[in-house]
């Protein structure tokens, strides 16, 4: 009995939280059909035996647009970068086609290079014209003139290049004479004092030999000498040890070799001192031959040096104005001809000459109309007829990367759908749409028009809490009916909630 009383409450609020949990379940599920888009909606049958067929669609957040797509209107490759100078439409002013909207700031410099390439046009008629018409008599006078003064001139270079010729000879074999005979007289001077020093090398080297034989000599005698003294010496010690002699006879011979050896070791000083003497000066006189040498072959080779500078000189001289002459005559018989060929040109018409100044009127007619085609690129024109959206660029203002102005054909309206890729097999060129806005009242009625080929990522967004900014979707065209076109026609880019009926 108290088991039963607990259960039936227990049993209402399970009930209760399953018919809340449904209807929370229910309400999130209309809820983010509704505002997201992309969602096949399905009526459930109501049991009611009335209730008509379900009706399937497709929701999806969009944005208007003309149909023919909006034109951003900008200067030509050419001119990018440049100024407006005058705007001549504003906002959501209609143009027809081919009307100037904006004149760039470069007209006048283009108007100045047209007018510049007419003047030149007019030139080369002007040239033709003279072409036909022939040489003056008085140019033809004038040419004979100018061969005359070139003979003339031809004539006169030549006879002085020759005299210039005859002078480099000359000086050359006059610098060439002296400097032989300095080559000769450097080599007599250097066999002079070359002999000259070979013979006080010998006679240095014969002084040295015979004072060397007498110092030996002497120094023999000393030798003697002292090897007497030595040997009295010795007889006076053993005699005075023995008492047979007295101390100042014995110091005498003591005395006498001391003398003895002094001198003898003078004279070997001596012959040192000759041999030394002798040597240094016999070395100091090589020496002198040597720089004899040195300096005589020295100078020698320099005479020589100059004497090849001189003919290299020469011959180097002698050969460039040989060449000059050649070239005075060569370029003064070639002024000749040029000056009687210009003679002969202008005495005559060619038709080479109307031909060359025909081509420089049709280069000149080219130019104008390259001019005149610059010059038209700096009036801005729109190439179709509609309404300017949006203004980029103002009166002095440099053109930036969103041009000039925003021109669209807005007589026929679009609504760009962007549907979910996993729905998009479920649309069909042709069916019915309905476009609902918050900048206009009522709805918009039109029909699949376009189905994209490129998946895209979702650019349109209800910035609703927890909405997926990473969809994947395919825009589709809808074609607005013509009434509802007008409706907004000036709404271009406004958002739009689409719904195709399947």
């Amino acid at each position: 009995m108290d088991f039963q009383l607990l259960s039936k409450p227990l049993n209402k609020q399970i009930i209760g939280l399953i018919v809340v949990a449904t209807a929370v379940s229910g309400a999130i599920a209309y809820y983010g059909i509704s505002q997201f888009g992309g969602r096949v909606e399905k009526t459930t049958a109501s049991p009611k035996v009335e209730t008509p067929a379900p009706v399937l669609k497709v929701t999806a957040l969009g944005r208007l647009e003309p149909e023919a797509e909006i034109i951003r209107l900008s200067a030509p490759l050419a001119l990018d970068g440049d100024r407006v100078a005058q705007l001549l439409v504003k906002q959501g002013d209609r143009v027809e086609k081919g009307q100037v909207i904006a004149i760039l700031d470069s007209r006048d410099r283009l108007q100045d290079a047209l007018l510049q390439a007419q003047k030149q046009q007019q030139v080369a008629i002007a040239k033709l014209a003279q072409v036909k018409a022939g040489a003056k008599a008085g140019e033809i006078a004038a040419q004979k003139a100018t061969i005359e003064r070139l003979q003339a001139q031809l004539q006169g270079d030549k006879i002085a290049q020759q005299e210039t010729i005859a002078r480099i000879e000359a000086q050359w074999q006059g610098d060439r004479n002296a400097q032989q005979e300095t080559i000769a007289r450097i080599e007599a001077q250097w066999q002079g004092e070359q002999k000259a020093q070979i013979e006080a090398i010998a006679r240095i080297q014969a002084q040295w030999q015979g004072d060397k034989t007498a110092q030996e000599a002497t120094i023999k005698k000393l030798e003697a000498e002292l090897n007497n003294a030595l040997a009295e010496y010795q007889r006076y010690q053993q005699l005075h040890k023995q008492g047979a002699i007295s101390h100042s006879a014995f110091d005498s011979k003591r005395l006498s070799v001391e003398t003895a050896k002094q001198q003898l070791s003078e004279a070997k000083a001596i012959l040192t001192r000759i041999n030394t003497t002798a040597s240094k000066q016999l070395s100091e006189a090589k020496a002198i031959l040597d720089r004899i040498n040195t300096t005589g072959s020295k100078q020698l080779s320099e005479a020589k040096a100059i004497l090849t500078r001189i003919n290299t000189t020469g011959s180097k001289q002698l050969s460039e104005a040989k060449v000059t002459l050649n070239r005075i005559n060569a370029t003064g018989r070639e002024q000749v001809r040029e000056a009687a060929a210009t003679l002969n040109s202008i005495a005559e018409v060619r038709p080479t000459d109307i031909q060359a100044a025909q081509a420089e009127i049709e280069n000149a007619i080219a130019a104008t109309r390259r001019a005149q085609t610059d010059l038209n690129q700096a009036y801005i024109k729109a190439p179709i007829a509609g309404q300017i959206l949006k203004i980029n660029t103002r009166n002095g203002e440099k053109i930036s990367d969103n041009g000039i102005a925003d021109l669209a054909q807005t007589d026929q309206m679009v609504a760009v759908a962007e549907i979910y890729q996993t729905d998009i097999g479920k649309i069909k060129m042709g069916q019915p749409a309905v476009i609902i806005g918050q900048a206009f009242a009522g709805e918009l009625r039109g029909n699949v028009s376009e189905i994209g080929l490129q998946v895209n990522r979702q650019n349109v967004f209800s910035n609703q809490p927890g909405e997926n900014l990473d969809r994947r979707i395919i825009e589709v065209k809808i074609r607005l009916n013509p009434e509802d076109s007008k409706r907004v026609a000036g709404l271009s880019n406004l958002q739009v909630q689409t719904t195709i009926e399947l």
